[in-house]
Order: C-alpha cells, then structure tokens, then sequence
C-alpha cells in the first residue's frame, strides 16, 4: 500500500477502555490493525464511527472520513452505546458538564447538535472552575462562545418560529372569518 494514501484514525473497543492510534488507506487494513492492536482474532467485526454508531461498510464511505475519526471496533455480539448512556452506566456520579466537555473534547461538531438546555450548560459554565477537569483554558472559552453563539440562534429561531404560527393562525382565522361573513351575505340575500 502506498505510505502516501495512509491516514490517522483511532480505534477504540466497545467499553471505550482500549483507544490506540493507527493509520491505514482501506477499510480492510483498518480491520487487521484494529484485530492486532485490540488483541482479538474474531472475523466477525464491524467498524462503527463512535460518535454516533453509523457502520462503515463501504470502502467508498471510508475514503470519506476525515483524518483523526474514531472508530469503534465492534467484535462478534458486541454492541454500540452512545458515549453519555455509556458514561452513566460506568459511574452514575459523572457531572452531566464534565460529560458535555469530555464528549465535546472527542468530537467538538457536537457542539451544533446539542439542545437547549445542554448549550444553556455550557454557556453558564465559568472555565476558571473547571479548570482541574480540563487544563485547556482556551478550549473552554471558546466553547462557552461557541453555546453562546449556538443557544443565542437556538432562540432566535425559535422566536421566528412562533410568530410565524402566530402570522398562520391569524391569517386562518382572518379567512375563515371572511368566508362566515360571505356565507352570512349570501344567506341573507337568498330569497
């Protein structure tokens, strides 16, 4: 294989205990690497993106993922778990915060699909506090920025959203107003 179309990817094993660096240009060779590195000889495996469990099954989907993605290496009847329901069942005494930084740490395009409530989280956050956490002090403003940003069009959409159902509803009522009055005439007129 040629070193030029070799790319970084972390593997990981379902219970997100093992993460090891590779690099590899084919789907195939990520699988032989991930059966070396995670110390199972298994042909049953399947290689997941762990951000979200998608299975990559297709060397053309694999060409697509960007530098640096984690995979997660599932082996025979071993199933995927999102990283927060994963982290729960681990220790119940995790802060849903040092959750939120952690995952966002892994993969920070979280961040867009957050809801309101975890961006609310993240915007009130004072990353002097946390610092013991995570040392990247950088890392933390810009986050909180960034939910800033993020809650800030969350309810802006939001708001347009609502006056535009309140826009419907009154041009509905407005019309079936008009169309009772128009009925109404056109009684009256009837002999």
């Amino acid at each position: 294989m040629e070193e030029e179309s070799q790319r970084p990817y972390k593997i990981i094993d379902y219970k997100r205990e093992r993460k090891v660096g590779v690099v590899a240009s084919s789907l195939e060779e990520i699988k032989r690497k991930a059966q070396d590195k995670l110390s199972n000889t298994s042909d049953n495996i399947k290689i997941l993106l762990e951000s979200d469990g998608t299975e990559i099954d297709e060397e053309d989907y694999f060409c697509t993922l960007e530098n640096n993605t984690t995979l997660m290496v599932l082996f025979d009847n071993e199933k995927w778990t999102p990283v927060k329901q994963f982290v729960d069942a681990v220790d119940g005494s995790h802060h849903p915060l040092t959750q939120l930084l952690s995952l966002l740490q892994e993969d920070i395009g979280q961040l867009s699909l957050l809801g309101g409530q975890e961006l609310e989280l993240l915007s009130d956050m004072d990353p002097d506090n946390l610092l013991d956490i995570i040392p990247d002090k950088m890392f933390l403003n810009q986050v909180k920025e960034a939910s800033c940003r993020f809650l800030s069009d969350k309810r802006n959409a939001q708001e347009a959203l609502d006056l535009l159902k309140l826009y419907h509803k009154s041009y509905i009522n407005n019309t079936n107003s008009n169309n009772d009055a128009s009925q109404t005439k056109k009684t009256r007129l009837s002999p």
